[in-house]
Parts: structure tokens; sequence; C-alpha cells
């Protein structure tokens, strides 16, 4: 934890503080945040943080909160989370609707609902879980503190897979979609001069199972999804977050990616796992492929 004497400067020193979350978040000041990326803890799930789908709103609320404080008028926060099946209860059997329930209540609470993307896992694994195929995609969920967040398309672009004679083809296409009465939308035929397509909010990353490679932690997230959100959702040289930090996926990438970055993670072992980790800062992942 951030100690009264100690810095937040010293706190960046450090990569990877070991505390809870809303106790060290209490120390930040405010508006410092360009993008909280983070996995929390799925409902009932890891034997490490165990927390009831019943509850699990009101349990991640404050920390939405203190991140709402924190986060810059162009800031974001970004959550991966993952549907479960209740184990128990009157909805035994059933899709537990906490996610569904979490994101209504971060839109009442302030936060600016942007986007839900999909992160597909081509090589899932198998599970039982009654009469449902696997579980093959999670949830990560864009909000914004304001109204005109940081986003950079271009960071994220797919390439290309027509020749530039097809590009060029179309680039005279006058009957591109238009901007719609809502404010959104391109004409398609600008794109080309931007050198690749845009890419869609379904990202498709394996996972690499990178905890059976040097990092021990149950839960750990593919460096490739880490690195599109905070491409095109963090300036460069700007704060990236993770109050969750766990394996240090975050801050291992947004290190990499020129960012200043800062985990905070209530387990000890994982603290020292997450900082040997950054140390090495080595690429353990195969790059997450997008989907135009």
């Amino acid at each position: 934890m951030i100690a009264d004497a100690t810095s937040l400067a010293n706190a960046f020193e450090e990569e990877v503080v070991h505390g809870d979350a809303l106790e060290v978040m209490a120390e930040f000041p405010d508006q410092s945040v360009d993008l909280f990326f983070t996995s929390p803890p799925y409902a009932d799930q890891r034997a490490y943080s165990k927390v009831n789908p019943d509850r699990y709103v009101d349990w991640f609320l404050p920390f939405a909160r203190e991140m709402y404080r924190l986060t810059g008028e162009s800031g974001s926060m970004v959550i991966n989370i993952k549907n479960r099946v209740a184990g128990s209860g009157p909805l035994r059997g059933q899709r537990h609707p906490y996610v569904y329930e979490l994101v209504l209540a971060l839109q009442n609470m302030g936060w600016r609902w942007i986007e839900t993307y999909i992160w597909a896992k081509p090589n899932a694994i198998p599970g039982k879980f009654g009469p449902r195929t696997k579980d093959s995609f999670e949830y990560v969920y864009h909000f914004a503190k304001g109204q005109k967040p940081h986003f950079d398309l271009d960071a994220v672009r797919v390439p290309y897979k027509s020749d530039m004679a097809e590009i060029e083809r179309r680039m005279k296409d006058t009957s591109g979609r238009r901007a719609t009465a809502a404010g959104f939308g391109r004409n398609r035929a600008g794109t080309y001069k931007h050198g690749g397509a845009d890419p869609g909010n379904v990202v498709h990353v394996s996972q690499t199972y990178n905890q059976h490679k040097g990092v021990a932690h149950t839960a750990a997230m593919p460096e490739g999804l880490a690195e599109f959100f905070i491409r095109c959702m963090s300036p460069e040289n700007g704060l990236v977050v993770d109050p969750f930090a766990g394996s240090g996926t975050t801050v291992t990438v947004a290190k990499r990616l020129g960012r200043k970055s800062l985990g905070i993670e209530l387990h000890e072992e994982y603290v020292q796992e997450a900082k040997s980790r950054i140390a090495r800062g080595l690429d353990d992942d195969i790059p997450g492929a997008l989907i135009g």
C-alpha cells in the first residue's frame, strides 16, 4: 500500500504495489489517470478472490466510484469480465445476469457506456457447462468519463488484404455509408487514405496459457488483448492503471508501448510474480488478430 510518506512517483517506480485498490487509489489526485484497463475477479470463480454473483455489483461499485474520480475528462475505464452459470440459488443452471446488472449500474453512476467488445478465443478450453457449448468469448466494456474520450483508431487499423488496384477502385465509390442522425458513421470510400481498415468490435486473441510459461497466475490475461485497448484508448506517455493487476499483463504491455503504468494487487505472491515478469520484459504471447 502507498504510505502517507511515500510519493506517487515512488509508487510508479514500484510498478506494481501491494495493497487494497480502494486504499491505494485514495492517494491519487483527481483526474490523474488516462486509462483504467482491468480484468477484475469474475464472480464466484477464482479461489483467491470469491465474490458471489448476487453481491457482485455492490462489491464493485466502490472501486468504480474511485476510478471515476481519478479518470480525466478524456479518459476511459475498460473492463474485461466474463458471464457465468449460476451454481446455486434460484438461478442454478442458468446464466447469471450480474455482468449486465453491473453495466447498467455503472451507466447510472455516470460512466458513459461507449461500446461492448467481444474477446473471441479461438482456442478456448472445453468445460462442463450443461446443455451448452464451451465458452469461446468474453466481454470487454468501454466506459468513458467525458464526452470526447481519447480514441486513436489509426493505432489499431487492420492491414488491407486487397491489392492497390482494388483499393484505388474502391476509393472512387461515392455511395459509402454517410453520417447517421446519431452522429456516427463515415463514408466508406474515405477510409482507404488511412492505410488500413477500421477494426471491428470483435477482437480475436488466442489464450496462450502463459501461466505455464513462467506466469504463476491461474487467470493470466493474454498480452494481445491488453495491447489492443491500450494502443487505441490511451495517449503516448499517458497513465494506465490496473487496480486488479494479477500477473501484471496491463503494466507489462503499457510499459512496452511507452505509457506510464501502475498496477495494484491485493495478493502479495502475485505482486512478486508481476514484478519479475515486468523485469523480464519479454513478449510472452502471440499477438491478437484484429478483424475488420
